[in-house]
């Protein structure tokens, strides 16, 4: 998958897919023209691609010329051809190709066909490389058609959005997004014993969110021996981090068990900037986005205390080693916090103070999401 813009596109045509077709479309043109002369007529921009690699198939006599029209804004056309230049060859009682890359509702063909047989050409044919028969309402249907294809928007291999994408050597069309823009979803944030859990539990309860938890993620792939967790174990066992493009698998993954869910609540991820940048992404692939990010503000000494007295009450060791725990929130301030910032850039950064009793800060956290 590719991004131009503000749009997603996903691969639908191959590049050996494509050379296949010219080279079979080129063969077609052998056969019909063979012992004559051949004018192809190919349509700039979108065409250069397609009439470079058909004319180097073509055996019998020809030559080439190239026009410009105009008649594309973005993503959809406007329904008239605004100029057409560079028509110079004299194509008086000559067999014209006209080369396009595709042809979907015909009127700027018909333009160009017409302008064309002005000139009382010899024979007169259309070859494109994509032909969109539901959206044709022209007068004039190709007469070589490599791929006929729906009427969704496709970029690459010369065709392009908003001038991006003609270099791309395969053909892409734009991914339909899944319609989730009213999702609520929440990275609860904070450093070790800043009563994530807790809280996370009771905003899932209140605004029906599905708890995303990381670990709980990991152990599951990894007890169920699926394919990720088998990949995830063999990095574990060797002392090493599990990718974050392995991590963001497992997460798609699960997300996608979930249909027509009102949102998520994500825990233990993101940790770092890379890892909140490949959310992102995969969010906006299902139509998303993460809402907000709340983050619960505590002292570093409350933070100390918290700890101490959640080992007295849980027999967590973890939590009774000072060296652990200053270790752990060292960890947090180095390669979490910077997170913050990510957000912040988004406008999607709350904090929120972590301190006083359990209720009072669910009624923050619960008057920030009301807020939104």
């Amino acid at each position: 998958m590719i991004q131009l813009k503000d749009k997603y596109f996903e691969t639908f045509i191959t590049a050996d897919e494509i050379r296949k077709e010219i080279s079979a479309r080129a063969q077609q043109i052998n056969e019909d023209y063979a012992g004559q002369h051949v004018v192809f007529v190919a349509i700039l921009n979108g065409a250069f691609m397609f009439a470079s690699d058909l004319i180097k198939e073509i055996i019998v006599s020809c030559e080439i010329t190239f026009v410009k029209v105009s008649s594309y804004r973005g993503t959809e056309s406007t329904g008239r051809v605004d100029e057409i230049i560079g028509l110079t060859t004299n194509l008086r009682d000559k067999n014209i190709i006209i080369l396009e890359d595709i042809v979907d509702t015909g009127i700027t063909m018909d333009k160009i066909h017409k302008i064309i047989e002005l000139q009382k050409p010899r024979s007169l044919k259309i070859c494109t490389l994509l032909y969109k028969p539901s959206a044709h309402v022209g007068i004039h249907k190709p007469d070589y058609v490599g791929f006929s294809i729906p009427n969704a928007f496709v970029v690459g291999f010369g065709l392009d959005y908003d001038e991006l994408g003609r270099n791309l050597k395969e053909i892409y069309q734009v991914k339909e997004l899944k319609k989730a823009e009213n999702m609520l979803n929440i990275v609860l944030f904070g450093p070790p014993g800043a009563g994530k859990g807790t809280q996370s539990e009771r905003i899932i309860e209140k605004y029906g969110l599905v708890h995303l938890s990381t670990g709980d993620i990991f152990r599951a792939n990894i007890k169920g021996e699926t394919e990720l967790g088998v990949l995830a174990k063999g990095f574990m066992d060797q002392g090493k981090l599990v990718p974050d493009s392995l991590t963001i698998d497992m997460l798609k993954s699960e997300v996608r068990k979930h249909e027509n869910p009102k949102g998520f609540i994500f825990d233990g991820f993101p940790r770092t900037n890379a890892q909140a940048e490949a959310l992102d992404h995969f969010l906006t692939e299902e139509g998303t986005s993460i809402t907000v990010l709340l983050a619960l503000d505590v002292e570093e000494q409350e933070l100390k205390s918290r700890l101490k007295n959640r080992a007295e009450v849980s027999g967590r060791v973890d939590d009774a080693n000072p060296e652990v725990i200053q270790k752990r929130i060292n960890v947090y301030v180095a390669e979490t916090m910077p997170v913050k910032a990510f957000y912040q850039a988004q406008n999607k950064f709350i904090k929120i103070n972590g301190e006083g009793s359990v209720d009072e800060i669910t009624s923050r956290l619960f008057g920030a999401i009301d807020a939104l």
